[in-house]
This record gives structure tokens, C-alpha cells and sequence, in this order.
């Protein structure tokens, strides 16, 4: 028969090392612990992440949204959004860059498949300019709706310059309507360039006419006005 004092020893020694873990290893509860850590974010990662949180409750409440309502969306505590903006305004000012921010509608325009036809090409093009549009108007109006001026405040990380200028931005977004007219250049009565300029505008106008029984344009009653024009081919 075993010594009991042995078995003693042996059994606490067990016990102990099922709390700490073998050899060292961390037990299951601090495995696990680690495991749904998530990765610490930089500065400009915690921004964007509270910048886009932020962006709904800004197009719904304006300047009246607070710091409170944005950490709850974004998941984090209230603090955390001052350890990397100075104030609410700060927070305002970065939804109104972001929403003005052609970044996104560049990234639609230049996946759309060049292997469609122009047509189908186009209606994309204007879908997606229509909402970029939507978007900094609903960030911009609700800000002025509740008595703050639209302030475009955007981070510029590592010295670059803090997001593109109007002038620089309407040329990134020509550039890229450029090249969805590219592949038909032999059909087009005038450079792809040039249409593409001539189409922005259209596609600017956001398709909205004075009246209640007036219906929205489609995009693709802008297209085709585009390509055939308003008159009917002649027999």
C-alpha cells in the first residue's frame, strides 16, 4: 500500500499543476483569455474604426449625436475616443472628410468589369457617384441642419497631405470614368476623355428635377440619353 503522506504530496502536486498548466503552460481560461484579445490598433486604425461608427449617427442626429452614442456604436469606451481626438468637433470634422472622401467611389469605379458592355458599364459608374453623393450630402446637411457648418478635418499621418483637394479629387474620379471608355475609344464620336467629362456632369446632376410628380431619372435613362440622345433613330 501506498504511503499516505505520498499520495498527499502527489495528489497536491497534480492539483497544482492542473491550475498552472504543464511545464508552464498557461491554463485553458488564460489560453482563451488571449485568444479573444484582439490585436491592439494604431492610432490611425482606432480613428477610422470610431470615424466610420461615427458616420451613421451623424447623418441621423447631426452635431447634436454625442461622445457617448458613438463609443456604444463603435463598441469601445467613452475615453477612448479622446486619446485620439481632441474633442466631439474633431470627430464631426473627420466624419465630414471621410464622407467627402472620393477613396471609395474611386475603389467602385475601378472594379467595375471592363469586359461589359459601355452601357452596363455607365449605369454602374453613375450608382455608385450617386451614392457618394448621398452620403456627403446627408453628413453635410444634417450637420448644417442642427447649426454646424460642415468642416472637412481629416488626420494626415506621417506628414502627407490630409486627403485630396476638390480639384485633385474631380481628376481622380475623371481619370477613372476615362478609363471604363477606353476599350470602346474606335466607336466614340468624340475622345474618351472628353466624354468623360461630359458624362460627370450628367452624372453630377444627381437626376433630380423640381415637383412631386416629377419621377427620379434612372441611371440608366441618363445613359442612354448619353449614348443615343434624345432623338429617335430615323427610319
Amino acid at each position: 500500500m501506498m504511503n499516505t503522506d505520498e499520495d498527499t504530496g502527489k495528489a497536491m502536486a497534480l492539483r497544482a499543476a492542473r491550475a498552472t498548466g504543464a511545464a508552464g503552460e498557461p491554463t485553458p481560461d488564460e489560453s482563451g483569455e488571449r485568444r479573444r484579445r484582439a490585436p491592439a490598433m494604431s492610432a490611425d486604425e482606432r480613428r477610422q474604426m470610431i470615424v466610420q461608427s461615427a458616420l451613421p449617427l451623424v447623418a441621423e442626429y447631426g452635431a447634436a449625436v454625442t461622445t457617448a452614442q458613438i463609443a456604444r456604436a463603435a463598441g469601445i469606451g467613452e475615453g477612448t475616443i479622446f486619446r485620439v481626438f481632441a474633442d466631439k468637433d474633431e470627430v464631426l470634422g473627420a466624419c465630414m472628410a471621410e464622407a467627402a472622401s472620393p477613396d471609395r467611389v474611386l475603389r467602385e469605379l475601378v472594379s467595375i468589369s471592363l469586359e461589359q458592355p459601355l452601357a452596363d458599364r455607365l449605369v454602374e459608374a453613375i450608382e455608385s457617384l450617386r451614392a457618394y453623393l448621398n452620403r456627403m450630402g446627408a453628413v453635410a446637411g444634417a450637420l448644417m441642419a442642427s447649426g454646424r457648418a460642415p468642416r472637412r478635418d481629416r488626420p494626415s499621418p506621417q506628414g502627407r497631405q490630409p486627403g485630396l483637394d476638390r480639384e485633385t479629387s474631380t481628376a481622380a474620379v475623371r481619370d477613372a470614368l476615362t478609363d471604363l471608355f477606353e476599350p470602346d475609344r474606335d466607336a466614340l464620336r468624340l475622345s474618351p476623355e472628353r466624354c468623360a467629362q461630359v458624362f460627370m456632369s450628367a452624372a453630377f446632376s444627381r437626376g433630380r428635377l423640381t415637383g412631386h410628380d416629377v419621377a427620379e431619372i434612372t441611371p440608366a435613362e441618363i445613359v442612354d440619353l448619353f449614348l443615343h440622345g434624345a432623338l429617335a433613330a430615323r427610319e
